[in-house]
This record gives structure tokens, sequence and C-alpha cells, in this order.
């Protein structure tokens, strides 16, 4: 009994859009009783009620009595009927039929979510996909804005024989912001073996079907940015995905080399060099930034940079100018999640400040105000790959506001936890928001 009161006070939430809804439709029925009511009397006023009407209307019962038994049934019904009719619609959508206490929740989620903050997150890779399967979670009003200069893989070859932006960053975001991302994340990282049947090399070796599905969508709808959206919904994704820019981008990398500055060119061969990154550019300069990124940014509640790659999956969008720009126009909240390991090839030995001198080199001083960090450093570390925890220490005269906390994978930890990261990004937003 105390389950379903408790069931029953969930479809009363404050913010469920329920109550409303049902004042509406009370009013409704009322106003309808009322007018059947009035019909009925002027019809019968004179002759008085047939019997069976009287026997109908228990007009043989106290007048109280009626009141109660017609109102109590009324109510009952109504309640009855919305249910089914609900869990009818529900049916539609749902693989299988929830319970009361279920969909109770479930709607409440959902309801939660869509008045949840407009966050706009900031990079590529394997780290914004972790971070949008957490954020996910608290609000589908998320955007994630992602850089376009991969050139390695499936997605340098589509890119390099079909002249379409490379899809590979985008598929991952779109696996993570699915409804159900367990079999859709399996589905579009699938990669076609590098042999048939026969033992013969095919067409499709070494593609991931994600890849091959954007794609596709981009050829029929006639362009990348529509193929996203289009994408986005059939996978039915909480939020959408945006590149930085459309422009065919390539990115290079000015090495310390022992004779001096080195040039290398293309994303995928940057964390080969052997020499430290000294700087990281676009080619061809100051390419234009996709107004619907642009757009989101300056709406958004709040703005996230990484986690993820500094140099090859960050920064390249930063190098849009325009993108740029904008982020510092907006008066949202701005955060830099800093990765919890150093990356072979990019950021060895390198400690939280030289992350944070390595992006004021690029984009200039205080373009985030605050960096979240984490602070678990007990997990230890596989062999390989060859990586070390990056202790959440900045120098006091960088001035920067340091968040810290637990996001670190156990089972990975070199990468973050995402629930723990989303968890504690959204703690610290509200609080923020309290704050004003």
């Amino acid at each position: 009994m105390l389950r379903k009161l408790r069931t029953a006070a969930r479809w009363l939430t404050p913010g469920m859009g329920i109550k409303r809804w049902l004042a509406t439709l009370f009013i409704g029925i009322t106003i309808l009783a009322l007018g059947f009511g009035l019909f009925l009397r002027d019809l019968y006023g004179a002759t008085g009620y047939p019997p069976l009407v009287r026997f109908i209307a228990l007009q043989f019962w106290p007048r109280w009595l009626r009141a109660l038994f017609f109102s109590s049934l009324g109510v009952s019904l109504i309640a009855v009927g919305l249910y089914r009719l609900n869990r009818t619609v529900m049916l539609a959508f749902l693989p299988r039929e929830p319970g009361a206490a279920e969909l109770a929740e479930m709607l409440h989620r959902a309801h939660r979510r869509r008045r949840g903050p407009k966050i706009v997150t900031i990079g590529g890779g394997t780290g914004m996909s972790n971070l949008l399967r957490g954020l996910k979670h608290y609000t589908d009003n998320l955007t994630a804005i992602v850089t376009v200069a991969d050139d390695g893989g499936s997605s340098g070859r589509l890119r390099q024989a079909l002249g379409v932006l490379p899809p590979g960053d985008f598929r991952n975001c779109i696996a993570a912001l699915a409804d159900d991302d367990a079999l859709t994340t399996q589905l579009f990282q699938y990669r076609f073996s590098r042999r048939g049947k026969n033992g013969q090399h095919n067409g499709l070796e070494g593609h991931s079907f994600g890849n091959l599905f954007i794609t596709a969508m981009a050829a029929v709808t006639g362009s990348f940015e529509r193929a996203l959206a289009e994408s986005g919904k059939v996978l039915a994704i909480r939020g959408r995905i945006l590149p930085s820019t459309l422009q065919d981008v390539t990115l290079y990398a000015d090495v310390a080399a022992e004779n001096g500055s080195e040039q290398i060119r293309g994303e995928s061969a940057i964390p080969h060099s052997p020499h430290p990154i000294e700087r990281v550019y676009l080619r061809p300069d100051n390419p234009p930034a996709f107004p619907g990124a642009v757009r989101a940014i300056l709406d958004a509640d709040l703005i996230v940079l990484g986690p993820g790659s500094l140099f090859t999956s960050l920064l390249p969008n930063l190098l849009v100018p325009e993108i740029a720009q904008a982020v510092r126009a907006s008066h949202a909240p701005k955060i830099y999640i800093a990765n919890v390991a150093t990356q072979p090839g990019e950021t060895e030995r390198f400690s939280l400040a030289d992350h944070v001198r390595a992006l004021e080199a690029h984009v200039g001083p205080r373009f985030f105000s605050h960096i979240l960090a984490n602070d678990n450093l007990t997990l230890p570390l596989p062999p390989e790959p060859p990586v070390n925890l990056i202790n959440p220490i900045l120098p006091d005269k960088m001035r920067y506001e340091l968040v810290t906390g637990d996001v670190i994978s156990a089972a990975r930890p070199w990468r973050h936890d995402p629930d723990k990261l989303a968890a504690r990004l959204i703690q610290w937003f509200l609080l923020q928001k309290r704050e004003g």
C-alpha cells in the first residue's frame, strides 16, 4: 500500500507537467457534466424524470450519498482511463510494458531532462563520448561540437575517397547519446573484417559500420550536417552533434626536433612523432565556423572543453576563430576538464600546468575560468600504455579555480568514468547557479 502511495505521489511531483493537465481535464469534465445536467433539467423539468433515469441517477438515495458516489466513481474512471491510455501510447515507443512505478519514474526523468541546462561540449575522440554518455542522464539539451581534423583509419579513407568530413568522432558521439547506448555502440563500432570468407581482401575491410552509415546518410540527405541530424533522429539520441566547421581542414604540428622545428602533417601522424609538440594549426587558415555551433555556444548555460587529446581533439576546434570568439563572448560558466592521465605521443610527462600552458599558448590566457581535475591517484596503472596520472595541482599564479573529484574509471584508470564525471560536473554547475 505504501509503495502505491509513493508511486501516486511521484505522478504529482512538482515539475512533472501532470497536475496542470489533470486539473484541465477535471474542469472540462465538470463543465460537460454541468451542461448535460442542465439539458436533462430543461428536458424533464415539467414532467419529472422517467423511472429509468431516476433509477440510473439513484434518486432513491439521499442527495449527499449520491454526490459522494458519483464523484468517487467519476474520479476512479478518469484515473483508470488515463492510466490505461497512457500505457497504450507508451507501449508504441517502449520495447516492453513498464510497471506503474517504473512508468512514473521514466516520465519524471524525461521531464527533468527536457528542462535540463543547455550544455555545449567541445572536443572529440573517446574523451567527449565518455562525457556525453554520462551527461545524457541529466539533460536533453546537449550540443557536442566535434573536430573535423581526423584523417586516420576508416575516417581518413572515406574522407579521401568520397570527400566527406571524417565521421569517426561523430560516430562515437552518436553512439554515446543513443538511448540504448550499449547495443548502438556495438553496432556503430563494428568493424568489417580485413578478409572475406574466401580469404581475399574486400572493399569494406577496416571500415566501421557507423562511419559507413553516416557517410551514406550524407549522400542521401545531401549534406553532412543534415546527415548528423537525421542519424540522430533514427537513433533517438539525446542532444545534437555539430561540426566545428564544414571546411576540409588539415591539422599540422610544429615539433621540436634535434635540428630545429619540424612540421608534421595530419592528425593521425602527430602522435607518432618522437619529438615534443610546440604548436598545432589548421590549413587552410581561419576556416569559417559552422553557424549552428556558434549559435549553440552563445545560447549555452554551460560550456565544457574536454576531456580528450589536447593537441588533436580539443585545440583543432578552438583554432576555428569564430568558435574561440564565441566562447570568449559567452557569459556562461566555462570549464576545462583535464585528462586523468598523460597521453603517449602528445602529452608525455605533462603536468596539469603544462596542459593549461599549451591551451593558453594557442587561445590566450583565462579562456576558461575553471578546471575540473581528478584527485583519486590511488589506482594502479597497467604497464601499457605507458602513462602517468595527472596530479591536480596548479601554481597559484595561474589564477584558475580548480574543481576536483574522484572521476576516474576503476576499470580503465587512464580514462574518466562517465557517471562520476557527469555527476561532479553537474554538482559544480548547480553550485555555480546557486552562488549566482
